[in-house]
C-alpha cells in the first residue's frame, strides 16, 4: 500500500558554512518533551524496568497513543520520540521519530559528524514458537509471518545525509552462551561464626556456601554478628547468546527524493520471517539509524538532525505480502485552527474584527480508509466553550470513502466529499464583553457504524483566546537564529483595535552548554509600507531565558507598557555573531512575517515555517475609552517586587481609596485574583511563581503595574 503524494512545502535547510547566508536553522540540542519526561521518570532512563515481558502475536502499534516514550507494554527502548509534530501526513496523527536525542533528551554525548549508531526500537521478546489463540499450535516459516511497517525520512525535520541509515534486525540464537551475572543468596552470618560472641570485621574473606561455587568468594566490608543476614554470591547465571541479524535498511535521502522514488510520502515495508532460526520463545526485532551532527566545533550547529518516522508496526501469521490494509478510518494531521492566521489571539482583539475577516471559511481535514473496501462514512465536529454556554456541531452527513491505497485523502471534489474534507466553519464564536479570555474545545469525529464493531476516530483542537498572538502550535521543530553581529529580527502582527503591549513572550531552545545565552535588545517597530519602520520600544540588554516547565515561554516585560495600533512589529536586535536560537515551528507557516536586517535592508524569511515569539496584551487596557485613562507617569509602587507571600500598595492616595478595586492578571490574561481596598498586606500565598500584571482603579483612573511572585 503507498501514500499518496500530496503537494505541500518541506522545509529544505540550506547551510552553506563558506557562503556569507545570515539566516541560520539548526536542529534541537535539547529535545525538551523527552527531557522533562526522564526527569520525571522513575525507571532507568535508558532501559524500561518491564524490559522481560514476553508478547504473543499478533505484534501491533500505531504510536496513536502520544506518551512521548514507546509503550513499555511492547517496547523495551525509550530512545525514540513518540510524536504527532515531526511525522509529515502520516497514516494516523502520531509517529516515532529516529534522531539523535537521546533518552533524556539531549544530543547523544558521543555525536560525530560521521554517521554513529544512534536510536534503537526494540520490541520487547515476542513467542515466535507458539500461538495460543484460537487453539494452541506451534509455528514455523510454514505460517506466512510477515512484519510490516510504514517508514518516512526527513518529515518536518532534517534530511538524513546519504551515509546515515535506518535499519531493521531480527533477533537469533547463536548457539553459544554468555555469562549474564552473578546468582545470589542470602544467608545468615551464623553459617561463617562459631558462637553469639563471634563477629565477621570488615576485609575479612567471605567464601560462597556449601552447594554454590565455593571458589566464589567477597571482601566483606561491614561488621557483622550473630543474627545478621548477608547476601552471597552463588554461582554464574550463563544465558544463551543473541545475534541480530539485518532484514532491512534504507539509507538517509531527502522527503523529496523519498516521494520521487516511492511516488508516496511514506512507503510501507513488508517483511517475510522465513529462516527457521527466528522461530523461538523469545524472538525480539528491532529499528535502530545511524545519525551525523552537522558539525561538532560550533555548538549551535551540534543539534538534533537525521530525522527518520515509522509508523504502524504490525506482525502477525498468515498474512501475505498483498496484506497491506487495515480496518482502520483516521484522520493523517493534527486539527486545524479556525482562524485564518493564528492559532491563538486575545479575545479583545478577535470581538472587534468583523467574524469574516479572521475565521476560515473552511478547514481542511485529511481524512483516510486505510481499508481494502470502501466505506460508507460519517463526519461531524463539535464545538464547545470552556466553562461558557456557548457551542455547536456540524454534522457533514455520510459520503462513500474509497481505499486510500487508490484514492488517497478524502477530496473536496463531490459535495459530499467537501462536506467531509473542507467542512464550513458554522458560525463565529461568541462575543462574551464580561471575559477578557476564553476558550473552546473543538472535536472531530470520523466513522463508519453499519456494522456492529463501529471504526471510529478522533482529532481534538483547542481554541485559545488568551493575551496573547500567537502563529505558532507550540512545538519547535527546529531553532531559528541570524549569524551576524548587529543583525536584527522583527515579526509582523496585526491589530483590530488599538491595545497595550505590556511585553513579548519568546521560547527559545536550550543549546549546548547555552552557547545561546547572549545579550540582545529587543525592539518595538512601527509599519513602514509593510516593513518594520520606527523603533517605538526597547527592552534593553537581554538575554536567552529559560522556565521550568515543558515548552514555557518566558516573558520579556516592558518598563511602561505602550499604546500600538494596526500593524507592528516585535523583534530583537543582537550584539554578537552568534545563532539566539529562537523556537521555530515548520507546521504553521508564516515567513512572509518573518523579516531580517542586514545593514541597511530588510529580508523575508527563506523558511517557511513561524516563531515562537508571542507579543503579550494588557487585559482592559486600551486608551481612548470614556470611563478611563491610562496613567504612564503615575506608580501604583508595588513592593517588596518581587514578592514571596504578600505585597503592600506604596502610592498613599490609592492605599487611602476604600473603593479602589485590585485585579490581578497572569500572564495568559486570566484574571487570578479581585479585591476592594488595597490600604492592607495583599495575601498572595495562593498564587503560583510568575509574572502577574495588576490593575488598580481608583477614583476615575486606571494604573497599571507589574509584579514579580518568586519563592
Amino acid at each position: 500500500m503507498k501514500i499518496f503524494k500530496q503537494s505541500f512545502t518541506i522545509i529544505c535547510i540550506l547551510i552553506a558554512l563558506t557562503a556569507p547566508a545570515q539566516e541560520i536553522l539548526t536542529g534541537l540540542q535539547y529535545n525538551e518533551v523527552i527531557k522533562k519526561e526522564a526527569s520525571t521518570s522513575p525507571d532507568n532512563p535508558e532501559r524500561d524496568s518491564r524490559e522481560n515481558i514476553l508478547l504473543q502475536l499478533p505484534f501491533f502499534d500505531d504510536f496513536k497513543n502520544i506518551n512521548r516514550y514507546p509503550d513499555p507494554a511492547l517496547w523495551k527502548d525509550k530512545n525514540v520520540f513518540v510524536n504527532k509534530d515531526f511525522p509529515y501526513f502520516a497514516p494516523n496523527v502520531g509517529a516515532a521519530t529516529f534522531d539523535a536525542i537521546d533518552s533524556t533528551g539531549a544530543v547523544y554525548a558521543d555525536a560525530l559528524i560521521i554517521p554513529f549508531v544512534a536510536d534503537y526500537l526494540t520490541s520487547n521478546t515476542i513467542r515466535l514458537d507458539s500461538v495460543f489463540d484460537p487453539i494452541t499450535k506451534a509455528l514455523s516459516p510454514a505460517d506466512s509471518i510477515y512484519l510490516s511497517f510504514y517508514f518516512q525520512p526527513q518529515g518536518y525535520g532534517d534530511e538524513p545525509e546519504l551515509g546515515d541509515s535506518l535499519l531493521l534486525e531480527f533477533s537469533y540464537l547463536t548457539g553459544d552462551t554468555i555469562f549474564a551475572h552473578i546468582d545470589s543468596v542470602l544467608i545468615s552470618a551464623n553459617f561463617y561464626l562459631e558462637n553469639e560472641q563471634d563477629t565477621i570485621k570488615p576485609f575479612d574473606t567471605l567464601y560462597a556456601p556449601p552447594g554454590c561455587d565455593t571458589t566464589i568468594y567477597i571482601i566483606n566490608f561491614q561488621t557483622l554478628t550473630w543474627g545478621d543476614w548477608l547476601m552471597m554470591p552463588c554461582d554464574s547465571v550463563f544465558v544463551p547468546e543473541v545475534g541480530w541479524k539485518t532484514q532491512w535498511k534504507s539509507e538517509g535521502m531527502r522527503l523529496t527524493e523519498f516521494e520521487e522514488l516511492y511516488g508516496a510520502d511514506w512507503a510501507q515495508i513488508m517483511i517475510p520471517v522465513k529462516d527457521s532460526i527466528y522461530f523461538y520463545k523469545d524472538f525480539s526485532f528491532r529499528f535502530r539509524n545511524y545519525a551525523s551532527i552537522a558539525n561538532d566545533i560550533i555548538p549551535s550547529f551540534r543539534s538534533n538532525v537525521d530525522q527518520w518516522n515509522v509508523d504502524y508496526v504490525y506482525m502477525n501469521y498468515n498474512r501475505t505480502i498483498a496484506d497491506t490494509t487495515y480496518r482502520v478510518l483516521t484522520f493523517s494531521n493534527r486539527a486545524p485552527s479556525f482562524l485564518k492566521t493564528y492559532q491563538v489571539m486575545p479575545y479583545r482583539q478577535y470581538r472587534a474584527d468583523a467574524p469574516l475577516n479572521t475565521m476560515r471559511p473552511e478547514l481542511e481535514m485529511y481524512i483516510s480508509n486505510l481499508d481494502k473496501v470502501e466505506r460508507n462514512t460519517k463526519y461531524k465536529y463539535t464545538v464547545q466553550q470552556v466553562n461558557g454556554n456557548f457551542g455547536y456541531t456540524y454534522n457533514g452527513g455520510s459520503c462513500n470513502l474509497p481505499p486510500f491505497y487508490e484514492f488517497g485523502f478524502q477530496n473536496c471534489n463531490t459535495p459530499c466529499g467537501s462536506a467531509h474534507a473542507c467542512p464550513p466553519v458554522l458560525s463565529a464564536f461568541n462575543f462574551d464583553y464580561n471575559r477578557d479570555t476564553t476558550s473552546y474545545i473543538i472535536k472531530h469525529y470520523i466513522s463508519d457504524s453499519s456494522e456492529s464493531n463501529i471504526i471510529v476516530d478522533s482529532a481534538i483542537y483547542q481554541q485559545g483566546f488568551y493575551n496573547y498572538y500567537a502563529y505558532d502550535d507550540g512545538t519547535p521543530e527546529f531553532g531559528y537564529g541570524l549569524e551576524p553581529a548587529g543583525a536584527q529580527l522583527a515579526y509582523q502582527f496585526t491589530l483590530s483595535m488599538p491595545d497595550t503591549l505590556y511585553g513579548v513572550q519568546m521560547y527559545f531552545n536550550q543549546t549546548l552548554d547555552f552557547s545561546n545565552n547572549q545579550f540582545f535588545n529587543i525592539n518595538i517597530w512601527q509599519d513602514n509600507n509593510g516593513k518594520p519602520g520606527d523603533i517605538v520600544a526597547q527592552i534593553e540588554s537581554q538575554q536567552a531565558m529559560w522556565e521550568n516547565e515543558l515548552y514555557e515561554f518566558y516573558p520579556y516585560m516592558l518598563d511602561e507598557p505602550i499604546i500600538l495600533s494596526g500593524t507592528f512589529y516585535v523583534g530583537w536586535q543582537q550584539f554578537e555573531s552568534s545563532n539566539l536560537n529562537i523556537g521555530f515551528d515548520a507546521n504553521n507557516v508564516n515567513n512572509d512575517k518573518i523579516f531580517y536586517k542586514i545593514e541597511q535592508t530588510w529580508y523575508n524569511s527563506n523558511f517557511a515555517g513561524s516563531l515562537l515569539i508571542r507579543p503579550m496584551f494588557g487585559p482592559n487596557m486600551v486608551v481612548g475609552t470614556d470611563d478611563f485613562t491610562m496613567q504612564k507617569n503615575d506608580r501604583i509602587g508595588v513592593y517588596p517586587n518581587p514578592a514571596r507571600t504578600y505585597f503592600k500598595i506604596g502610592n498613599h492616595t490609592i492605599r487611602s481609596d476604600e473603593k479602589a478595586q485590585l485585579s490581578m492578571y497572569n500572564m495568559y490574561g486570566s484574571l487570578v485574583k479581585q479585591q476592594k481596598g488595597v490600604s492592607q498586606n495583599i495575601d498572595i500565598s495562593h498564587l503560583t511563581t510568575g509574572m502577574y500584571i495588576i490593575k488598580i482603579t481608583s477614583k476615575g483612573k486606571v494604573f497599571n503595574e507589574k509584579l514579580l511572585i518568586s519563592r
